[in-house]
């Protein structure tokens, strides 16, 4: 089973590409609503928000975790791999045997890519623009990926303010969608950027009013199947995968609904109704 989490509803964007990938699989999906938005929250908040997912996830069964969210995954990823992912400790061995019922004695995590490379070999303008959370910007994962990658590029960051709010409501298009993200994206237009770097996992929602304001020579950057294939590679490494998933010939399509259990620290109803739209488009 993979299980997933994020702040919220945003990581049913990531979801979305893993289950294309596999569909065959089982998932279990938690949203952290009740602790929406993570942005501006301390490091050590965001940390026990997301020691206390994991063990509920292990706890359910999941055999491997995607932290689809890219503040937690800033924030905390390196503790959870400390703390679960490494069978020859010990004490984690015995920790995460107990948690699930002696099923596994690690679970490795899947974090979200900063796509700063993607999007430096994408430009000819030399400038790209990241949309992102205070916490994602702050965070060494993002910033050791831009010193590395982005050598000659300018890099033109902002907070997409009120993006995850609006996601959370169900609000993705009309103008109080476009007011929204004009405010946020014109400074990365107007810096030249002709390539734009989504850096969290609820902005992909708001895809289609992004595309609106910032015009068609504008590329747009989802990180979302490059995280799913990259879990695929880790699943297969892990002995996770059966050959049908790994082997694009054997691999079967699945029509219907997901296998899937959603799981919410706030309202489930606005998870469950964000599920549905995503499953019917």
């Amino acid at each position: 089973m993979i299980g997933i989490f994020d702040s919220g509803i945003g990581g049913l964007s990531v979801f979305r590409e893993v289950y294309r990938m596999l569909p065959e699989e089982s998932y279990i999906y938690f949203a952290d609503s009740a602790h929406c938005p993570y942005g501006e929250k301390s490091r050590e908040y965001v940390i026990g928000r997301a020691r206390e997912i994991t063990e509920f996830l292990i706890k359910e069964g999941a055999d491997i975790i995607t932290v689809a969210c890219n503040t937690a995954t800033a924030a905390a990823i390196a503790t959870l791999r400390e703390e679960y992912s490494d069978p020859l400790k010990h004490e984690t061995a015995r920790r995460v045997l107990e948690m699930s019922g002696g099923a596994r004695d690690h679970v490795k995590f899947i974090g979200m890519e900063p796509a700063v490379k993607p999007a430096a070999e994408m430009t000819r303008t030399g400038v790209i623009g990241v949309l992102a959370t205070a916490g994602t910007l702050s965070g060494m994962k993002y910033r050791t990926s831009r010193e590395m990658f982005a050598k000659g590029i300018k890099v033109v960051e902002h907070v997409g303010s009120g993006f995850v709010e609006l996601v959370e409501q169900g609000i993705t298009e009309g103008k109080k969608a476009e007011d929204t993200v004009e405010k946020s994206i014109r400074p990365l237009l107007d810096a030249g950027a002709d390539v734009i770097v989504l850096g969290c996992t609820h902005y992909p929602f708001l895809m289609g009013t992004i595309r609106k304001i910032a015009g068609p020579h504008v590329r747009i950057i989802d990180p979302a199947p490059a995280v799913a294939r990259h879990l695929m590679e880790v699943m297969s490494g892990d002995g996770l995968l059966p050959k049908t998933a790994t082997d694009p010939a054997g691999r079967q399509d699945v029509n219907g609904i997901p296998d899937v259990k959603l799981y919410s620290s706030g309202n489930p109803r606005t998870l469950e109704e964000a599920f549905n739209k995503l499953i019917r488009n």
